[in-house]
């Protein structure tokens, strides 16, 4: 009847509704991040998407008004750099997660961009285009850089000495 070991019999009930709310609170997390057109019912895939909805949540938490407003993190080696990000046409300087999460979007981009035209870079290699491409990630490597060093400041980590 089940996979699960050692169950009994009035559980079962329990779990298979639990996998409703599970597969609810997907489609609306998939709803809200735009992805409702994905359609998932394997459990192993359920569980990647969930690894993605959480992902990008933890993304657009990292980003949230409270965590910037930490004290606990230098940010002076940021601060260039988030001016200078804030320029993009498409920055949206609001503060909802919505906000935060289509920002988010603009920083990744250049990564995925990047892995999409390597094959492009070496028929037609430029130096030029790879400085951009070096000057771009330099930036995006300072706002990560910062980004953990709220989360994990220096102060806080592990010595077993």
């Amino acid at each position: 009847m089940t996979k699960v070991p050692q169950i009994k019999y009035q559980e079962v009930g329990n779990l298979y509704g639990l996998r409703n709310w599970v597969e609810y609170g997907l489609k609306q997390s998939k709803n809200e991040l735009g992805w409702a057109d994905f359609r998932v019912t394997d459990y192993s895939r359920i569980e990647r998407w969930w690894e993605m909805v959480m992902s990008a949540y933890l993304m657009v938490s990292l980003q949230s008004e409270q965590l910037s407003e930490s004290k606990e993190a230098n940010l002076d080696l940021a601060n260039p750099a988030k001016e200078e990000i804030k320029k993009h046409p498409w920055w949206n300087q609001g503060k909802g997660w919505k906000n935060i999460l289509n920002n988010r979007r603009l920083f990744i981009q250049p990564l995925c961009y990047f892995n999409l035209l390597k094959p492009w870079l070496v028929v037609v290699f430029s130096p030029q285009r790879i400085r951009l491409f070096c000057r771009l990630f330099s930036l995006l490597n300072k706002l990560i850089n910062s980004l953990l060093e709220k989360v994990f400041p220096r102060n806080s980590y592990f010595s077993s000495a």
